[in-house]
């Protein structure tokens, strides 16, 4: 049952008319700490209609760091439960540099609890929003870059491998 549901959602996420949707309730999701990656939607519905390269990347920009805010969120609200964590070296990492921490939000395994902490910390809202932002808009233009150098033979063979 839960194979078909999946199979469903795969099914419904790729289609042409919500590609944008998709990719934006993708990204969000995968912002948080619900481990998920992006980028292969990012990249299908770019491969799949290269005119909307800006948006789908404008799109998936605001929905992933609309889920880190979620993480920052997240943390600010546990603050009081972990106060005792405060002493490792995340905090005062964190606390001695600041905002600017949150370029390193993009970063796959550490990205998004490094938001959490942000939140935890209490550091200005919308500078961590900012900083976030500009780290995942360059993750997107990169990874969506490199990607799509990549012969379409290499595709279709993996996806050969894969089918």
């Amino acid at each position: 049952m839960i194979e078909s549901a999946i199979a469903w959602l795969l099914h419904v996420l790729a289609a042409p008319e919500v590609g944008l949707t998709s990719v934006f309730i993708i990204s969000l999701v995968s912002a948080t700490l619900v481990p998920l990656g992006s980028e292969p939607a990012v990249f299908a519905v770019i491969k799949a209609n290269p005119e909307l390269f800006w948006s789908v990347i404008a799109v998936a920009t605001v929905g992933n760091t609309l889920g880190g805010a979620i993480d920052y969120y997240i943390g600010w609200q546990a603050k009081q439960s972990f106060a005792k964590e405060r002493k490792s070296r995340w905090f005062h990492w964190l606390e001695r540099y600041g905002a600017k921490t949150m370029l390193l939000a993009w970063l796959p395994g550490i990205g998004d609890p490094l938001c959490t902490l942000a939140g935890w910390l209490r550091l200005p809202f919308w500078p961590s929003v900012a900083y976030m932002a500009v780290g995942k808009l360059l993750r997107y233009l990169t990874m969506t870059t490199l990607l799509l150098y990549v012969p379409d033979g290499v595709w279709h063979r993996i996806g050969q491998m894969l089918g």
